[in-house]
């Protein structure tokens, strides 16, 4: 497993794919955010995509959430992502550490699995 963290650089690299920076990326719900960090696992076929807006909170209405997620999975992540891939993305306030515990960001997440072109939300 690779990680990818997004810095000042034009690009991200993981795993030996190149992933374009993202920068100001702006969601359906008038969110302003950017790529914190691509890390793939190309053993198992996840790729998880981070992003963070600052004034992302847990109190928006799912509808809302749901809309800026499915936008990042299909604009951001199925680019990249070969077919059949699991797509897993997260929204934060701000940026954390993955896999350690951080209670005060507030963080929602989705996975999807790459399919005909489109990202297909997957229940977990």
């Amino acid at each position: 497993m690779q990680i990818a963290l997004a810095a000042s650089a034009a690009i991200l690299f993981s795993a030996g794919t190149v992933h374009a920076a993202v920068d100001d990326v702006v969601l359906p719900s008038g969110l302003t955010g950017y790529l914190h960090e691509v890390i793939t696992d190309e053993a198992t076929g996840r790729y998880r995509y981070r992003f963070v807006a600052p004034e992302f909170s847990t109190e928006a209405a799912l509808d809302v959430v749901s809309a800026d997620l499915d936008h990042l999975c299909a604009e951001i992540a199925l680019p990249e992502v070969p077919e059949g891939g699991q797509i897993i993305v997260s929204l934060a306030n701000e940026p954390s550490d993955f896999g350690v515990a951080a209670p005060n960001i507030a963080q929602v997440f989705e996975a999807y699995r790459a399919e005909s072109g489109r990202c297909i939300w997957e229940e977990f």
